[in-house]
């Protein structure tokens, strides 16, 4: 029997890192020793008394029900971070919501705002979920461009007039992802100017918050007009390496909230208690364990930069996320063309720019999710492979 698609799913076609993780696991089967650098999946564990929280929350038989919301330890958790690392008031029950990872928001957010026809704003290169989510609402994206010129901010300017008009949300990432930059609070201020003007809301998709190295990251709510006209989404798969526990919060603006909370009650009935309660207590946490982890990134991003560079392969230095954004030198007609040369001939997984729009083009993006041996390893697999001598030629 025929089951035909619905013409949403059209949207969905099969991935670029589907076809590379094809690739890898091909070469991984004839016995090929291989070194994924693609997915930004954290490579090490969570605090200790995380796990420690997980597993005595887990022998306690009365927290296997629904949660079905965020527990008032988890929300005033929330809230009391902000208060600590930002300098910014949320009330717990009304302008924190639990969220089943960053994703669950990101992609459900457009599905409130959004009625068909209706423009989200973009970053252009952008995390695959932002096209996802204006897929399900039916709204079409319009891409600002992210230019090395311009640091990586979208310029607002260059944004038509009646796109403007015909918007309902735009995304903002920084530290970002796939472009590991970092944004200052004149450029916020703009966009919550840009905002109020053509009323629309704002989203800060805010997931590598606590990965920076120079200069601590900047919460878009701690922006004076912010909470008017926003929120801001954060999770705890890379700031406490919990990618599998599922567990992000939404805050900010009250009625935003109010209403992606509205859709969520029809959809799900919330996160594992214990997960939340291990949640609470990261943020509560006091320790010394977001420094040692930023420190463990610094340590492998100036690994791979300085070995990179030594065989010719220039690359900005990244301010914060877990990523490299590195531009292709010519002799590749594609970063696409280059990335699967490079499984090919180097054993090295990277992800082809154009997997993040078509501003992305020209440029791989390289997470340092390996210890620095193996990112070592990965740069004199490149180095013996040839690639740089072509392609710098």
């Amino acid at each position: 029997m025929d089951f035909p698609i619905s013409k949403r799913m059209a949207s969905f076609r099969e991935s670029v890192f589907a076809e590379l993780a094809h690739m890898k696991n091909s070469k991984l089967s004839d016995g090929v020793e291989i070194i994924d650098l693609s997915i930004g999946s954290p490579d090490l564990p969570p605090p200790s008394f995380v796990m420690e929280e997980l597993a005595r929350g887990a022998r306690e038989p009365e927290l296997y029900g629904y949660s079905l919301t965020g527990t008032n330890e988890f929300q005033s958790a929330v809230s009391g971070y902000y208060k600590r690392n930002f300098d910014v008031e949320l009330k717990p029950s009304s302008e924190v919501l639990l969220l089943m990872g960053s994703q669950d928001g990101l992609v459900h957010l457009p599905m409130v705002l959004c009625d068909p026809g209706e423009y989200i704003l973009v970053p252009d290169p952008g995390y695959t979920a932002y096209a996802a989510g204006a897929a399900m609402a039916g709204a079409k994206m319009y891409g600002m461009p992210l230019k090395k010129e311009n640091s990586f901010l979208p310029d607002f300017d260059g944004i038509p007039e009646e796109v403007l008009a015909k918007t309902k949300l735009m995304i903002l990432n920084y530290p970002g992802n796939p472009v590991p930059a970092i944004a200052t609070e004149e450029f916020y201020l703009q966009a919550i100017c840009l905002a109020k003007k053509y009323h629309f809301a704002v989203l800060h998709d805010f997931a590598y918050s606590e990965l920076y190295y120079e200069q601590k990251s900047l919460s878009f709510l701690s922006v004076e007009g912010a909470m008017d006209v926003g929120i801001e989404m954060n999770s705890f798969s890379k700031s406490f390496n919990m990618a599998g526990c599922r567990v992000a919060y939404a805050a900010g603006n009250q009625q935003l909230i109010a209403m992606l909370a509205n859709l969520k009650s029809n959809l799900d009935y919330g996160v594992f208690l214990p997960v939340q309660a291990a949640a609470a207590k990261a943020l509560n946490d006091q320790s010394s364990f977001l420094q040692d982890l930023r420190g463990t990134y610094r340590k492998r991003r100036d690994v791979l930069l300085n070995e990179l560079q030594k065989i010719g392969w220039d690359i900005t230095k990244p301010e914060g996320s877990m990523f490299l954004w590195a531009e292709i030198p010519s002799g590749y007609s594609s970063s696409k063309d280059f990335a699967v040369d490079l499984i090919n001939r180097a054993g090295v997984v990277v992800t082809p720019g154009s997997a993040f729009g078509q501003c992305g083009e020209g440029y791989v993006r390289i997470a340092l999710v390996q210890p620095e041996d193996e990112l070592r390893q990965a740069a004199a697999n490149i180095e013996n492979s040839g690639i740089l001598k072509k392609i710098l030629a």
